[in-house]
This record gives structure tokens, C-alpha cells and sequence, in this order.
């Protein structure tokens, strides 16, 4: 159970597809791990369960920085946190994995507020993945890895060229589909407008992409 006040994201599906991918990468043993829009703070945590020297959470909303902090520390876990908009609070600093579960469901016009920050990422679903994939060689280490999961509705295709364009090698490790969350199924009939959904389509693919250096 982890502590979360409201407006901050509850772990869902995407969470946990994201953790599993921590979890069996071995990539977050011994190394500094960032968790970019931590949240209540649960990858950070599994960061930490699969051996990382250090974890580091980033969130740009108060709660979830309080949240992270929390459950971090009722768990044993020294974890860092820090308030601020995707790695400006770490500066300088290199990791050897960075993880993101960031906002992807696109959305109608207008700034997003409260809790639909959580998820709300612009007309094309790519405010964060496009500023995440440009911006990640800065914070990693030569040999290190950026993680992260998003829907199919927001372009595999672009996050793939955009990582290569970045310098970055890479993948897709995981895929799963799920229906539809409350947030999708009530924005359905504007996406199926768009083109962004078939006729009869009541389910998603989420993927998780993992890149590193060439």
C-alpha cells in the first residue's frame, strides 16, 4: 500500500508493466537510478528493491513529492526527492537508469490542471515523451539506459525516431494491452473523430521502450 494524497497518480497498469521491466533489466543494480514524475514514488521504490546505489525521484507537483518522500522512508528507503520539471533539479548529475511514467493520453485544448496533469499530454499525447526523449542523453551515463512506457495513441513510431535523432539506441522490451481506463473510454468518441482510434476499438497497447547510447 503506498500513501496517496489527492491528485496524485495512482499506480495502474502502466506502472506495473514499467516496474516488471525494472525489475528483470537488471540494470538498476548498483548503479544511481532516476525516476523522472515519481509520483507516490513506486518505481523509485522498485529501483531500490532491485539493488540500485541510489535512487533519485523528480516530481513536479508538491503532493506527489511529499508522496514519494513518504513512502520512500516508511519503506527504509534513502531515497532523494526533489521538486521540478523533468531533470532540471539534478543538474549536471549522470545516471545509469533513468525511468518515466509520464502523462501520454492526448488531450483536448488547454492547459490540463489538478489531477488530469497526471495524464494529460497535449492534442498528440507527446508534451513530455518528445521533451524526455530529447533531453535524456544529458542525464545518462555513458553506459546507462533510459526506461520509460507510453500508449500506442501517442506514437511509437515518432518516440523511436525521436531517441535515434537523440543519439540513443532503441527498443521496444515489453508490450501489453489493456482496455480502456475512465480517462480513455470517456474521451473515445473525440479520439475516434481524430483518427486516433478505430471504430470499435475499446482497448490500448502500452510499450515500454527502453534506449542507451550507440
Amino acid at each position: 500500500m503506498l500513501v496517496r494524497p489527492p491528485g496524485v497518480y495512482r499506480a495502474q497498469e502502466d506502472t506495473a508493466l514499467l516496474r516488471e521491466a525494472v525489475r528483470h533489466c537488471g540494470q538498476a543494480a548498483g548503479r544511481a537510478v532516476l525516476d523522472v514524475g515519481s509520483g507516490t514514488g513506486a518505481l523509485a521504490i522498485e529501483a531500490a528493491r532491485a539493488g540500485a546505489a541510489s535512487v533519485t525521484a523528480i516530481d513536479l507537483s508538491r503532493r506527489s513529492v511529499l508522496a514519494s518522500w513518504l513512502n520512500s522512508r516508511f519503506r527504509g528507503i534513502p531515497a532523494k526527492v526533489r521538486r521540478g520539471d523533468l531533470f532540471a533539479p539534478v543538474g549536471p548529475h549522470r545516471f545509469g537508469l533513468v525511468i518515466a511514467n509520464p502523462p501520454y493520453v492526448p488531450a483536448p485544448s488547454g492547459r490540463a490542471r489538478g489531477i488530469d496533469r497526471c495524464w494529460d499530454a497535449g492534442p498528440d499525447g507527446r508534451d513530455l515523451l518528445d521533451r524526455l526523449c530529447t533531453s535524456a542523453p544529458s542525464v545518462l551515463t555513458e553506459d546507462g539506459a533510459l526506461m520509460f512506457v507510453q500508449s500506442e495513441l501517442a506514437g511509437e513510431r515518432t518516440t523511436l525516431d525521436q531517441l535515434r535523432a537523440a543519439g540513443l539506441v532503441p527498443q521496444i522490451v515489453h508490450r501489453q494491452r489493456i482496455p480502456f481506463g475512465p480517462v480513455l473510454r470517456e474521451r473515445a468518441p473525440a479520439l475516434r473523430a481524430r483518427g486516433l482510434l478505430a471504430d470499435e476499438q475499446e482497448d490500448e497497447e502500452l510499450v515500454v521502450v527502453e534506449a542507451r547510447h550507440g
